[in-house]
């Protein structure tokens, strides 16, 4: 660096020294010019940790499922019950009356007579209701009552679960300086027509 800086101020003095001269109207023996040298970048390509790795608890809820069931919702039963007893109506003739004789006063010939007078017997037909089949007690049985019904049932419980998660890389680019940039004075040759 100190090398440097005397060089730029031996350059700036000769040209100082020329410039002087030459407004003097001397003749210029030697010139220099500066050359800069850019400094150089390179880009380098580097993995940086976006997020480390861990580990997370996930939930993962219940399931729950519908299963129809058949429940007995009566019992079977035993009772009684009467049956009426079966009738039947039927007809007959009977004598309501045996007939024999009685005493009735007539007229014959224009004279009042008592007469013996004959009846016949008297018969009339009649409803009678008779019995086919008395009254009875019957056993009577009642079959259990059934009924789908759908109830709701636990088919995986609930469960937590670890998951690892890795770290996860991202590529960036950088550049970085290969070389500083430099400056130095590099002496020109003047041809001889345009020397002063």
């Amino acid at each position: 660096m100190i090398g440097k800086t005397a060089s730029s101020a031996i350059a700036g003095l000769a040209v100082l020294g020329m410039v002087s001269e030459t407004a003097a109207g001397g003749r210029a023996v030697e010139c220099y010019e500066q050359v800069n040298r850019p400094a150089v970048y390179e880009t380098v390509y580097e993995n940086v940790l976006v997020s480390p790795a861990g580990q997370q608890v996930e939930s993962v809820p219940a399931i729950y499922g519908t299963r129809e069931r058949v429940v007995q919702i009566t019992p079977a039963r035993v009772g009684y019950e009467i049956v009426p007893a079966i009738t039947r109506t039927i007809y007959r003739t009977v004598k309501v009356d045996d007939g024999g004789y009685s005493w009735e006063w007539r007229v014959i010939n224009g004279r009042k007579v008592l007469c013996k007078v004959r009846h016949k017997a008297r018969y009339q037909r009649v409803a009678e209701t008779v019995v086919v089949q008395p009254e009875r007690q019957r056993r009577v049985v009642s079959p259990a009552e059934y009924e789908s019904v759908a109830e709701e049932v636990l088919v995986q419980p609930e469960q937590r679960r670890i998951v690892n998660f890795p770290a996860t890389y991202q590529t960036v680019a950088r550049r970085v300086l290969v070389r500083e940039g430099s400056s130095r004075w590099r002496q020109v040759r003047i041809p001889r027509h345009c020397r002063f």
